[in-house]
């Protein structure tokens, strides 16, 4: 009855002593017992931001200026960013930049061009192009300022600029409101936003003008939540070229 159990025994000690790579191809090894080489993979040049590496483009009458961030104590959590402020004909703005991007002001360059600590960073490349792109916007907003065109389409819609209103309260003093008529029974009216400057050059038309792209923009697409374009009659609020592709009716 032992007798079986022993000659178990003593093969399975003996196949333990020897070597898996000895007895065994090594195709046939599981992937445990086989020392995983490195793979070498070809080294390419870091990937740069085309946008974030482009240079400002900064006008004779637009003032660019960088102030280094304050000096804070050992103990702070955060730390301080620098400030640039861009100074021009149709306003002044600023804007804070985080502390990874650095900004080069060689005279012998054609503009002000951004750099990061760490090119190899995914946030880092991102906010690299990110604030190019808001500096030039500050840039072009100061010196020949944003502008947006709403299209009112549709039966009766119009819109016009009061400098009273009924439904909304004042939030600075003389602000102005545009006041639509789409559609509702009740009067539609909505204050420009503190820099904002607008106008109806048609009925239908309403333009939009101010320094910061973002606060135009933004007031335009709260505008347009009031009658987004449906895509049946081709009615709505258009955004400067916005377009819409028109649906065959539902017969039942």
């Amino acid at each position: 009855m032992l007798a079986p159990a022993r000659r178990w025994c003593a093969q399975s000690i003996t196949c333990a002593s020897i070597r898996p790579s000895e007895s065994i191809p090594t195709f046939l090894l599981p992937a445990f017992h086989i020392p995983v080489s490195s793979r070498t993979f070809a080294t390419t040049s870091p990937c740069f931001s085309k946008i974030g590496a482009a240079a400002l483009s900064v006008p004779p009458d637009v003032t660019f200026t960088v102030i280094p961030p304050p000096v804070r104590g050992k103990g702070a959590r955060s730390q301080p960013m620098s400030t640039v402020r861009v100074k021009g004909p149709l306003g002044e703005l600023s804007m804070e930049v985080p502390t990874y991007v650095k900004i080069d002001q060689d005279p012998s360059l054609s503009g002000p061009t951004l750099s990061v600590q760490d090119s190899s960073d995914a946030k880092q490349r991102a906010m690299w192009g990110t604030t190019r792109a808001y500096l030039q916007n500050h840039i072009l907003g100061v010196s020949e300022g944003h502008s947006a065109i709403l299209r009112l389409v549709g039966v009766g819609y119009r819109a016009s600029v009061e400098s009273t209103a009924t439904t909304v309260e004042p939030e600075y003093p003389g602000q102005q409101y545009v006041n639509l008529k789409v559609g509702f029974s009740h009067p539609v009216e909505l204050g420009i936003p503190k820099g904002v400057t607008a106008s109806t050059p048609q009925p239908t038309r309403l333009l939009l003008e101010g320094p910061e792209k973002e606060v135009v923009m933004q007031f335009a697409a709260k505008i347009r939540m009031w009658r987004k374009p449906e895509p049946y009659k081709g009615k709505g609020i258009f955004v400067n070229g916005e377009t819409i592709k028109l649906k065959n009716k539902k017969i039942k």
